[in-house]
């Protein structure tokens, strides 16, 4: 298995950098619809997620607040 977003295989242990996490494409933020929508899942590192997936949603989240 790779990280569908850097290509990292994942080879880690639990919470380890290199390990797998379910991410949802589009965040759910309750939306059941989205959090249970098979074709919004991806398969990343667990150093994707907690790093530049992380930065990406605030980043959004901040220009949404801001009125972009």
């Amino acid at each position: 298995m790779v990280c569908q977003q850097t290509g990292t295989p994942l080879t880690g242990g639990h919470n380890q950098p290199h390990s797998a996490v379910v991410d949802h494409i589009i965040p759910h933020r309750g939306d059941e619809a989205l959090m249970w929508d098979e074709a919004n899942l991806q398969l990343v590192s667990k150093a994707y997620h907690d790093g530049d997936k992380r930065r990406i949603e605030r980043s959004k989240r901040m220009q949404r607040d801001d009125g972009w």
